[in-house]
């Protein structure tokens, strides 16, 4: 597969090992690591990275391998305890960081040795000729983060830090002087099934240090990140946001040496988490320094202001950022078949929310923190994903994303502990994910498990998959709008929409149908496209995914088709 520089369309596994190897289905309530199992690096073998390359997939993004806080102790290692009254979950929140020099001894079959089975899964990963991506949290750390693995010289976040003023510029954390932290009343850490002697709601920390969802008081609420404390960029949020980036903060030169460090391992790719609570200039500044040394190195960025889109990627320098307030939500509301959902919201993505960059766009339907397609509050039905993932796929030459177990139908029907009975694969607890596990089928990564339909789903999306990467005008090409020339046509309603991807040499009709009745129309192409393409009389169209063919006698009626609901198609002509 090419994935040059030029390449945009990149398609992203994203997985937690923690959950994503454990063949453990136990799965009681707030269970112990002991009682619900764990995921292994190690696990992640040579044919589990085949089966993904295989899928169509050229990169794996691994969620949460970073040391975060967690009720797991292990003391024995060497490793300081947490606090269950600041840590959600027995497993912990992966984005609490603890020591961003680390591995989370969680995924360890060797703990000593868990930074070498993390290169050596790397190195694994690139043979099957996959790149990896690693999350990087820039936000916020753990209330507990203390390194203990950064190397010599290193100095830990807040070790220099003034600790008697709300802001420094110097300062890598924000204070509320004379203040302890109030730890929020009615958080139960770990359930009833957690006995220690450190659940006591006493958790000390003096000066309060701000939480990393903005809050800059001492009394967090139950709905804060109360686990995490923010850290300082340089902005002085108290005083009209003013910025103080001259000199540059200290903090800033501490997480390019973080960065740098993980590159060095071979790790080809970061998503960062929550990138506009950190101003575009240390983007800005930190990224094309990294890429002087890692020209190949790519940032993703997590983003849900469409008017700071812009910013982060033209000041900020990040290649991609999330497509989540835009396309993700108008294709959710057509999937559920919403009263107000509309095709034409689709439209307004490419040509309002993302003009002039629709190629630097992730797009998924599921990630970690998305409710899961096949889950009640979702659309009940992973087969109701089919004409979204195909939009979703094929919009644009950027990139896409599937997250695990999607690909044959999770549900996410259970509260796993810290985790409620959301419609989420939970990312705080230790669990087992049932659908998931049938394809793992104790370790064999053959499907073994799955029914009848899930292997058909699975197939859908290797299929398109297969078909975005393969074919140039899905991978590389242009798009051409089709609602407009087909808005009067006998059938059309806006629950479809319609569109060409081109290139001098191929041509592809996408048509889906977001209905939930089968639908006819006759697509007609505008005749200035007839004349660019110099098509005239006879055609038939292939659909890239199932093989069945159309054909009209003559291309400036149009082509008369035939689409089941909740569908799509993929017509090369």
């Amino acid at each position: 597969m090419d994935t040059t520089l030029n390449d945009h369309k990149l398609t992203i596994y994203q997985l937690l090992p923690r959950l994503f190897s454990n063949v453990n289905s136990t799965n009681k309530f707030y269970g112990s690591i002991e009682e619900n199992g764990c995921g292994k690096l190690n696990d992640i073998n040579d044919t589990a990275l085949h089966a993904i390359s295989d899928m169509g997939f050229t990169h794996v993004w691994y969620t949460g391998v970073i040391e975060h806080a967690t009720m797991t102790d292990y003391s024995a290692y060497g490793i300081l305890p947490d606090d269950p009254d600041v840590v959600k979950g027995r497993a912990g929140s992966p984005y609490a960081i603890k020591d961003y020099y680390d591995i989370d001894p969680d995924l360890a079959v060797d703990i000593p040795n868990r930074i070498n089975e993390f290169k050596a899964l790397v190195q694994r990963t690139h043979q099957a000729g996959l790149k990896v991506i690693m999350d990087f949290v820039p936000n916020h750390v753990a209330r507990t983060y203390k390194s203990d693995a950064k190397p010599a010289g290193v100095r830990d976040f807040g070790e220099d830090d003034d600790v008697s003023v709300p802001f420094s510029a110097a300062n890598d954390f924000y204070y509320i002087p004379s203040q302890a932290l109030t730890i929020p009343s009615g958080y139960n850490p770990g359930g009833n099934e957690l006995k220690s002697p450190l659940k006591d709601g006493k958790f000390y920390e003096y000066p309060a240090k701000a939480t990393g969802d903005n809050v800059f008081n001492a009394y967090p609420t139950i709905n804060n990140w109360f686990e995490t404390i923010k850290l300082n960029y340089g902005v002085d949020y108290a005083n009209g946001y003013t910025t103080h980036f001259n000199p540059i903060p200290p903090l800033w030169h501490k997480m390019f040496d973080i960065l740098t460090y993980w590159a060095n391992m071979g790790v080809d790719a970061f998503r960062c988490d929550m990138v506009e609570y950190v101003p575009f200039e240390f983007w800005g500044w930190l990224i094309p320094r990294l890429k002087q040394k890692y020209p190949y190195l790519q940032f993703i960025g997590e983003a849900y202001n469409p008017g700071e889109y812009a910013n982060y990627l033209f000041k900020g320098g990040f290649d991609y950022l999330y497509d989540k307030v835009g396309l993700y939500d108008a294709i959710k509301r057509l999937t559920r078949n919403e009263g107000h959902a509309s095709a034409w919201d689709i439209n307004a993505v490419w040509n309002h929310h993302t003009q002039g960059f629709n190629e630097r766009m992730l797009r998924f339907m599921e990630n970690h923190d998305e409710e899961r397609i096949a889950s009640a509050p979702f659309a009940g039905d992973p087969w109701k994903a089919v004409p979204g993932m195909i939009v979703t796929a094929t919009l644009s030459i950027g990139p896409v994303m599937i997250y695990f177990g999607q690909e044959v139908g999770e549900a996410a029907t259970c509260s796993e502990g810290f985790s409620g009975n959301d419609g989420r694969t939970t990312i705080f607890d230790y669990w087992g994910v049932p659908e998931h596990q049938k394809w793992v089928n104790n370790g064999a990564w053959d499907g073994g498990q799955l029914s009848h339909e899930q292997k058909e789903l699975r197939a859908f999306y290797n299929k398109l998959l297969k078909a975005v990467r393969n074919n140039d005008a899905l991978r590389a090409g242009d798009f051409y709008e089709l609602m407009m020339a087909n808005e009067h046509q006998w059938g059309f309603n806006a629950r479809l929409y319609i569109y060409l991807r081109y290139t001098d040499t191929q041509r592809i009709l996408i048509v889906a149908n977001f209905n939930r009745e089968d639908r006819e129309i006759t697509v007609k192409l505008p005749a200035d496209l007839l004349n660019k393409f110099n098509l005239h009389g006879k055609q038939v169209f292939a659909d890239l995914l199932t093989g069945s063919q159309f054909i009209t006698n003559d291309i400036y009626r149009g082509v008369h088709l035939n689409i089941s609901s909740m569908s799509g198609l993929l017509l090369e002509f």
